[in-house]
């Protein structure tokens, strides 16, 4: 169970790479999330979000406890997860594609407001649920610059 937790949590071990891991997390996160938004719509990268938050959750939760760590800097499927959600809300267009990888890396290092606090829940819960909540605010954003007129 250890090593699948680690193999999980740290995305097929992208979470080892130095320095930023999380950025290389949500780097490596992109490839997959455009192809399944292109390929399979946004739906099917919905689901597969939602499933990787869960199983990010035991994932991510069993490996820090194994080590002894609240949020070890290795774990990246919450990146990963959370970049996925970003990208739920894109057209694929390459200026939204950068604008929710840029904006989601923001939020999920500045941690404004609702997403500093939901690093407080336990366990895996903590790990995973503020990159969610940064990739939904990312995704939302882009929505709404794409609604707005430049002239």
């Amino acid at each position: 169970m250890r090593v699948l937790s680690q193999i999980i949590s740290t995305f097929f071990y992208v979470g080892y790479l130095r320095p930023a891991p999380g950025t290389w997390g949500s780097l490596a996160a992109l490839p997959v999330g455009i192809y399944v938004l292109n390929f399979f719509g946004w739906q099917a990268l919905l689901v597969l979000c939602l499933a990787t938050f869960f199983i990010g959750v035991w994932a991510s939760g069993y490996y820090a406890g194994c080590n002894n760590k609240k949020d070890p800097s290795e774990v990246v499927i919450d990146e990963v997860t959370g970049q996925w959600l970003a990208l739920v809300f894109v057209a694929p267009l390459l200026w939204e594609l950068i604008a929710a990888f840029a904006l989601f890396r923001l939020f999920d290092i500045a941690k404004p407001w609702l997403i500093g606090r939901l690093e407080r829940l336990p366990a895996g819960w903590g790990i995973m649920s503020d990159d969610m909540l940064a990739g939904l605010f990312a995704g939302v954003l882009i929505m709404l610059f794409r609604n707005i007129p430049l002239f």
